[in-house]
């Protein structure tokens, strides 16, 4: 049986992970933001992990040694709750979906919980700090402490607490 690890891997080593991955069939999430830079006078797009070192993967016992001879992988991280990792990766995911030029933040520990109820983030759970003229919702990865902003109108907003 598969279940849902994230993986901390050496410095610039989650697009190999990543296709180690596709080669070995093994379920697995890299979220990527779009960055355009200007290189030469000529404007190139590029995709950078969101969480730099980061790959959240499901594999098996024969699955996870295939994954640890490619040596990129320095720790393997076991979340408490495998549910709430994944219900936390889906919102990052329709996020970027969105916008995929978001970025990672330190994640807000304290705050209120919060639900878009309109606009582009329809149905995103996250938590706010406070409700001022244009919000910022940060959307939470427990495991690693980093989070995604959203920056959304407070009319769109719907505490939860």
């Amino acid at each position: 049986m598969r279940t849902w690890f994230v993986l901390y891997l050496k410095p610039r080593c989650e697009k190999k992970t990543a296709d180690h991955c596709v080669r070995l069939e093994v379920p697995h999430y890299l979220p990527l933001r779009s960055e355009t830079k200007v290189f030469q006078r000529r404007r190139v797009t590029v995709a950078k992990p969101v969480f730099p070192g980061y790959l959240f993967v499901a594999f098996d016992d024969r699955q996870r040694i295939e994954l640890l001879k490619t040596n990129h992988i320095v720790r393997i991280l076991e979340p408490a709750g495998r549910r709430e990792l994944l219900h936390q990766l889906a919102q990052i995911r329709k996020a970027l979906r969105i916008d995929p030029s978001l970025g990672a933040a330190a994640a807000l520990t304290r705050g209120r919980a919060v639900r878009i109820r309109g606009g582009p983030f329809l149905g995103v759970d996250g938590r706010i700090e406070a409700l001022r003229g244009e919000t910022e919702v940060w959307l939470n990865v427990d495991i690693l402490g980093q989070a995604v902003k959203v920056k959304i109108e407070r009319a769109l907003i719907e505490v939860l607490d």
